[in-house]
Order: C-alpha cells, then sequence, then structure tokens
C-alpha cells in the first residue's frame, strides 16, 4: 500500500478506474455462455466449503457484529440465491423482442461499478454485488467500510484467482484495501454508477457525487399481528428474523402492531421463543444505553440480548435470546419506534384494523419510510388493506422480514443485499436491486403502417360533457 500512500486519492481512484476500465472492454463482447460461467465460478469459489467459514469467521471478528452461524448462512442464501435468480436470464445481446411494437432490446454493459459495501453485512454485499455486475458484463471497485477492509479484500482475492482461472481479467473486480472517507468520495465521481448501500450519509453522498447512483433507504420494519394470526408461528418467525445475525439486517423487525386481543397471548409465544419482556424500568436503563447523544450506540448494534442488557445495566437470562420493550408513542421522543440494529423490539398494541395501518404509517414515516412492512395473518381483506394503504417498497406476508426481503428459497423477492425504497424513502427504485439495473438497454425500433385511435376511441364519454 506504500504506493497509495503516495498519491492523492484522485489520483489512486483514477489509477484503480483505469484498471477495472481495461478489464471491463476486454470481456464487452463476452457471449452469455462466457458471463455466467464468471458468474457461476467467482460466487462458487466463496460459498464452497473452506473459504465460506474462513470469510464468516473474519466478518464476525473484523466487524465485532453478529454471529458466525448468521454471516454463514447469510452467505449461503443470498449469493446462492443471485445465483439462482440469474440463471437462464439474458444479459447480453439481445433480451427481448416485441413483434406488435416492432421493438428489439439490446443489452450492453455500465462499465465500472463502484460499489460501497456496509460493515454490517461485509460477507454477502460484496459477493452478490459483484455477481449482478459481472451479469452485465461490467467491472467493479469494492469500497468496503474501514472497519471490514480484511474480508472485503479477502473475498476480492478468491473472485480474482476466480476469473484468473477462466482466463477473464483479474482487475474486473478490484478492492480498495486501505479504505478512507475521500477515496470513497472520489471513486464515487469516477466510476460510471454507485451502487451504495449503507447510512443515510453515505447515499446523500452517492446522490450528490454527480454519477448515477442506486441508494438504499433507512429500514424499521414494522410488522402486524392481527386475530387471526397464528401465534406459535408468528413468534417463531419473529424470533429467527429478529435475532439472525443478531440483527444486522435492517430489514429485522423494529416494532410489533399487535390486535390487543392477541397481545398478550403473543407475548406469550414471544417469550417461549426466547424473548424478555423488560420492565417500565429496564426499558428506561436500556434506552439511556441504547442512544447516547441522540445517536444509536455503537455498544449495543448487532450484539447479543446479554450483551446490551449488561451495557444497560439490567440482568436477563443466558437463554433469552431478544428484549421486548412496551411502547405507545412514535417520533424522536420515543426512540424505541424508530431503528434499534439491535435485538431488542418495540410492541405496540392497537383495536380496529384501521388504528394497525395509521400506525405503521406513523411509524416508517418517522423513520424507515419505503423500505417495508408484514403482516401475520390469513384474512386477506386486512393483508390488502395494509398493502394498499402503506407506503412501502415490499410487504411480507406470514414472514419473518429479515429472512424475507431480500429474497428467500420460500418465497419470489428477487435475492439481493439492497433494497431500493422508492421516492418515499430518497429512492429512485422501489424494488429489490439486482443486475438487471446494471445494464444499459438499446432500443431498435422499426415501422410498421400507422395505428392511430379515433378521437371517440381515445376521449370516449368526456367529449360530449
Amino acid at each position: 500500500m506504500s504506493n497509495e500512500m503516495n498519491l492523492n486519492a484522485a489520483e489512486y481512484v483514477a489509477g484503480l478506474v483505469k484498471r477495472a476500465r481495461a478489464a471491463q472492454e476486454a470481456i464487452e463482447y463476452y457471449n452469455q455462455e462466457q458471463v455466467d460461467k464468471l458468474v457461476r465460478a467467482v460466487v462458487w469459489n466463496v460459498v464452497k466449503d473452506g473459504p465460506a467459514q474462513e470469510i464468516s469467521k473474519l466478518a464476525v471478528e473484523e466487524s465485532r457484529m453478529g454471529n458466525f452461524d448468521g454471516k454463514y448462512n447469510k452467505l449461503m442464501a443470498k449469493a446462492k440465491g443471485a445465483v439462482r435468480d440469474m440463471q437462464g436470464k439474458k444479459s447480453v445481446g439481445i433480451i427481448e423482442i416485441d413483434e406488435e411494437k416492432q421493438i428489439m432490446k439490446i443489452a450492453k454493459p455500465v462499465g465500472v461499478i463502484g460499489a460501497l459495501c456496509p460493515c454490517t453485512n461485509p460477507e454477502a454485499t460484496p459477493t452478490v454485488k459483484v455477481s449482478h455486475a459481472l451479469k452485465g458484463r461490467n467491472a467493479i471497485i469494492l469500497a468496503p467500510h474501514p472497519r471490514t477492509k480484511k474480508t472485503n479484500a479477502y473475498i476480492a482475492n478468491i473472485m480474482r484467482e476466480a476469473l484468473k482461472k477462466y482466463g477473464a481479467p483479474e482487475d474486473l473486480v478490484i478492492a480498495i484495501e486501505e479504505p478512507t472517507l475521500e477515496i470513497s468520495n472520489e471513486l464515487m465521481k469516477q466510476v460510471d454508477l454507485v451502487l451504495a448501500t449503507g447510512g443515510a450519509g453515505m447515499v446523500k453522498a452517492a446522490y450528490t457525487s454527480g454519477t448515477p447512483s442506486y441508494g438504499v433507504g433507512a429500514g424499521n420494519a414494522v410488522v402486524v399481528v392481527d386475530e387471526t394470526a397464528d401465534l406459535a408461528d408468528a413468534a417463531n418467525k419473529i424470533k429467527s428474523s429478529k435475532t439472525f445475525d443478531f440483527a444486522t439486517s435492517c430489514s429485522a423487525e423494529n416494532s410489533l402492531i399487535i390486535q390487543e386481543g392477541v397481545y398478550a397471548g403473543l407475548i406469550e409465544a414471544l417469550k417461549a421463543e426466547g424473548g424478555y419482556l423488560a420492565t417500565a424500568e429496564e426499558k428506561a436503563k436500556l434506552q439511556a444505553a441504547m442512544w447516547v447523544d441522540g445517536h444509536l450506540s455503537p455498544k449495543i448494534i448487532a450484539q447479543s440480548a446479554q450483551t446490551i442488557a449488561k451495557e444497560a445495566g439490567i440482568e436477563i437470562p443466558e437463554d433469552r435470546k431478544f428484549i421486548m420493550v412496551e411502547e405507545t408513542g412514535v417520533g424522536a421522543e420515543h426512540p424505541f419506534s424508530g431503528e434499534k440494529l439491535s435485538v431488542v423490539v418495540a410492541l405496540f398494541k392497537y383495536g380496529k384494523f384501521e388504528e394497525a395501518v395509521s400506525k405503521v404509517n406513523e411509524i416508517t414515516k418517522y423513520q424507515g419510510m419505503g423500505h417495508s412492512c408484514g403482516i401475520h395473518s390469513f384474512n386477506e381483506d386486512h393483508i390488502m388493506e395494509l398493502a394498499m394503504r402503506t407506503k412501502v417498497s415490499r410487504m411480507n406476508v406470514r414472514q419473518g422480514q429479515a429472512l424475507a426481503n431480500t429474497g428467500n428459497w420460500f418465497n419470489g423477492m428477487p435475492f439481493t443485499t439492497s433494497l431500493g425504497c422508492g421516492s418515499w424513502g430518497g429512492n429512485i427504485v422501489s424494488e429489490n436491486i439486482t443486475w438487471k439495473h446494471m445494464i444499459n438497454t438499446t432500443w431498435v425500433s422499426r415501422p410498421f403502417p400507422p395505428v392511430k385511435p379515433t378521437d371517440e376511441e381515445l376521449f370516449g364519454d368526456v367529449m360530449n360533457d
């Protein structure tokens, strides 16, 4: 890295981009078979036995967040799932023909992509982003959070070896080994497209870089449990999702909106799953420990329930997996209604279903607008009312939120590690960001005999009003 230190950030990044661009141009005319083989090769060499365990272990050691099982299972699901979703999909040459409209669509690379990766998910995020970028015949430069730079470099080096083995340029994947804020900002200015996964500050920087960017909105998932829910099943799924990797996911349940008739029953079911219900006094201590000077304390983010309790000066049994706090208010004066990035979940009570819908909107308006909500219900009217009346980009029915949002084997959501939150969340897209967002498309239009509707066909009954 000594050479890097002698360069300023702009020169250093320019050198990386030059290397990446040369590599990208070398594969610009690869056929679909060649591209798909590279995608499979780089991912397989990360998820196979040996590297996968090393990556998961290193990710926990470096980030000091989450746990080995969470990291490993996330890598298995998201990376393999991304490959599954891309199987048989056209990303090279002619990808669509509309005979009626005489339109042909041709996919072309974006070029060099700059990917900012958070320390909460240093294992799955770079792996999935690389696979999506390569599917579009792009090169990618990975800018990790400084805390997880070794994990990022380890993954990149495995992928570079795989690319070399298959005769492709290694510089299709480049890791910034000594990341700084200055280098990340410079990267965003010099690449062709930015993928920004991380905090609000990073996303804002991406959007103001002058480069086209896919950012993600803040998470603060809210889940409704109505009177028709299977309480044991709901509690199990909430626990599995909330405790997965100690809640590093921005999709983990942050608030539960529970129908008053099943409120006590759900709390008992959650206790049976390892939940601990904090007293009012313990809640106050938790709040003081979790939010310091108005910000979430790094000491509690993605830690075990016992670590959080110890930080707050309260005692909970060793077998407790997550902490529940009862809440009524929403907003800055009630921080438990916001994003917690920890195994702490807020419980709200409602009477009529319209109150539940209003509460979801109130909470997401405070934090997490456009991200996601969920519902445990067998009442189709409730399910559709929540879907129709909330400003979220994804809603999961009878699923664990963190396990469902980014795609899983049991649902049809596209596998990804980047969730667009629409204009609600300050993003340009409201869908799961995948390889489809990493290609440019040329539309080829051919003429046909004019098809022109009459005024009556166009304007109908308004013509005579």
